[in-house]
């Protein structure tokens, strides 16, 4: 018998009436995201470093009937992280979730990583998350709560030798997950984070051809490894996002979901 109090499957999930803003949502997993929460019922703010690239995403939830806009943002710089929460405030009015997605998973290992790599890694993957976390808290807190969600990666725990800042970043921001949940409790605000496998991506398959000089025969290699035959893809992520944000999760904080195909530790071979 379910409890008569608390709304049932799928109306935990609805998410009418609320405002999300998602970090790095003109692409990959981040515009999975936007897409889904869309399709929940929130109003999305979309953001990125391409105009263009945002409009493309809120033509696409317009067509399925979503409401979203767009605010361009430069993570590295402080202002423009905080002006993009009073936007998101200006156009729809209040703020209940916060994702941080975007991230940049540059490659370098102890040795080959310049310094100017390490302050731009850690500015977008760590700094801009608490920047914004730290403006939206009391937008969330005048709604009498809300969700806070960091997208980490499964690098938080080792890392791959090639994403050194990448892997020491996620794991900077699980703590800050960690610490803020037990903070912001007390006022209602969850703080949770994904710790996202290796997604096929646009970004992805940019970083791949670019920065490893690889051809999009390492798709199918990388396939050939996964127990499920397949990379994880962003409409993966995006659910789990949605458990989390919604009121199927409403007093879940300071959770970590290692979502990968495989237990953390014990990875095929590739």
């Amino acid at each position: 018998m379910s409890d008569p109090t608390r709304p049932n499957l799928p109306h935990a999930f609805d998410l009418t009436g609320r405002v999300a803003l998602v970090t790095g949502s003109t692409s990959g997993i981040g515009k999975g995201i936007a897409f889904q929460l869309a399709a929940l019922g929130a109003s999305v703010m979309v953001t990125g470093r391409s105009r263009e690239a945002g409009q493309g995403v809120l033509a696409a939830i317009g067509a399925a009937g979503g409401r979203a806009d767009f605010e361009p943002c430069d993570l590295v710089d402080e202002a423009s992280c905080r002006r993009l929460v009073e936007a998101t405030v200006a156009r729809f009015g209040h703020l209940d979730i916060l994702v941080n997605n975007a991230a940049d998973t540059s490659r370098g290992d102890v040795r080959s990583t310049r310094m100017e790599d390490w302050d731009r890694i850690f500015a977008i993957n760590v700094r801009a998350p608490f920047v914004l976390m730290q403006a939206a808290v009391p937008h969330l807190e005048a709604r009498g709560g809300g969700a806070i969600l960091n997208v980490g990666s499964v690098n938080a725990y080792i890392g791959e030798p090639k994403l050194t800042a990448y892997s020491a970043s996620k794991g900077a921001l699980q703590t800050l997950t960690k610490n803020a949940a037990a903070q912001l409790n007390a006022v209602r605000i969850r703080v949770n984070q994904i710790n996202a496998g290796w997604t096929l991506t646009e970004g992805e398959r940019k970083v791949k051809r670019e920065q490893e000089g690889k051809g999009d025969e390492w798709v199918a290699e990388a396939v050939a490894t996964r127990p499920f035959g397949r990379l994880l893809e962003p409409a993966d992520i995006a659910y789990a996002v949605a458990y989390y944000v919604s009121d199927a999760a409403a007093c879940v904080t300071g959770s970590v979901m290692d979502l990968e195909q495989y237990p953390v530790g014990a990875p095929p071979a590739w």
